[in-house]
């Protein structure tokens, strides 16, 4: 059984397993995978293009489970062994870090590895709406990325701190569990804060923040009621804050951050939500016909309609304010995102239905798209039959000139 107690003489390790793991994190980022998935009892798998396959045909033992535990986490297993999981980074090498969680499951340890590459993406290489560029450009209020797991909301968030960071000079100040992308200071000041490492909670942590005249604050989630209500408080105190929420889309978004407070409370928080929120990002990985994925993004900028719909508790109402307001405020919808992609050639027609928001609506568009593009090819076909009779009728002309 295992205790509080429990200890770890590191001289007695071999980290053989670690050899291994990094044997099998190295074969992952060969493959372009996002995660490897280590479970005591079954072979190694990877997360390749959205889909688990198999690694290796080697079986990891409840002994190597527990090793591997012990080879990584040294001084803080009996903390393991305590709360029976845990968040921490592995380094691979100077290009890949890893962010790790490692917990008890019935056969024994398992533990999920997340791939964080060290060179930081930007704005531009990630594929991303140019309006993210005018939400890092906001001096204050509350900029929100969403999406499901494994959607690259810590990625995008990473483009914008890197955005600001070369343009801007500000302090920043990130909260994170735990720290996934580490910057360099550059014409900001940036200091990270892992929590449980160097910082208590989100909560805690965010309203010691207030106190170290930061500029822009990155709240890595926004897990509870005293995190999104200090994270508003930060925001309508003149500072620009940065944080995720596990919401499918930007209707959603609004709608769980008034749903979480008292309904005697939700009045006075629309009105606070609709004079911090800056923007929503919310995002979906969708897969391309390069065997790749990218991701497909719905986007929301404030404007005074947006501001209308959250005071008067309207969400329902907020798809058709983004579809409309595309061409004046960059605003899109996740169905304009997915015709758009399909319109580049970048996804199959497939594949943009089945990640729409409303299947129908966009197999409607699709059909409509694909009648115009043919309509478009025949009246080109005919403008070049056309060019070619025109052509044809010159040159008999010039023969019967030059006969003359």
């Amino acid at each position: 059984m295992y205790t509080q107690t429990t200890g770890v003489d590191v001289s007695e390790l071999t980290f053989e397993m670690t050899k291994k793991l990094k044997f099998y994190l190295s074969k992952l980022v060969e493959f372009k995978g996002s995660d490897l998935h280590l479970k005591t009892g079954t072979n190694i798998r990877g997360r390749i293009n959205g889909e688990i396959v198999s690694l290796s045909k080697e079986i990891l033992t409840h002994a190597d489970g527990l090793t591997l535990a012990k080879e990584l986490l040294r001084g803080r297993f009996p903390e393991f062994v305590e709360k029976k999981n845990i968040d921490f980074t592995f380094k691979l090498n100077d290009e890949y870090r890893f962010r790790v969680n490692i917990f008890f499951q019935v056969d024994g340890v398992s533990a999920v590895f997340r791939t964080i590459p060290m060179s930081l993406p930007t704005i531009e290489s990630l594929g991303l709406p140019v309006v993210l560029n005018s939400l890092c450009d906001v001096s204050r209020g509350l900029v929100l990325v969403t999406g499901p797991t494994g959607s690259g909301k810590t990625t995008t968030l990473a483009a914008m701190i890197n955005r600001i960071n070369k343009l801007q000079k500000k302090h920043i100040i990130t909260i994170e569990d735990p720290v996934e992308f580490v910057y360099k200071d550059d014409s900001c000041i940036i200091n990270q804060r892992a929590v449980g490492q160097d910082a208590l909670t989100f909560a805690d942590s965010l309203r010691a923040a207030l106190r170290e005249d930061p500029d822009v604050i990155l709240v890595g989630e926004m897990r509870d009621l005293e995190t999104i209500e200090t994270a508003m408080h930060a925001a309508e105190t003149g500072h620009l804050v940065l944080s995720t929420l596990h919401t499918i889309d930007a209707k959603e978004t609004i709608g769980r951050i008034v749903g979480m407070f008292p309904g005697n409370e939700q009045n006075r928080i629309k009105m606070s939500l609709a004079s911090v929120l800056q923007g929503v990002v919310c995002q979906r990985l969708v897969k391309t016909i390069q065997k790749g994925r990218t991701a497909a993004v719905e986007v929301l900028v404030k404007n005074a309609r947006i501001e209308s719909i959250i005071m008067e508790g309207r969400e329902m109402e907020v798809p058709d304010a983004l579809r409309e307001g595309r061409d004046v405020y960059k605003t899109q919808t996740f169905d304009q995102s997915l015709l758009d992609l399909y319109a580049a050639g970048r996804i199959t027609r497939e594949e943009a239905v089945r990640s729409a928001t409303s299947r129908n609506d966009i197999a409607l568009a699709l059909d409509y798209y694909d009648a115009e593009k043919e309509n478009q090819a025949m009246r080109k076909g005919r403008e070049n039959i056309e060019i070619s009779a025109r052509d044809e009728e010159e040159k008999d002309k010039d023969i019967i000139n030059l006969k003359l």
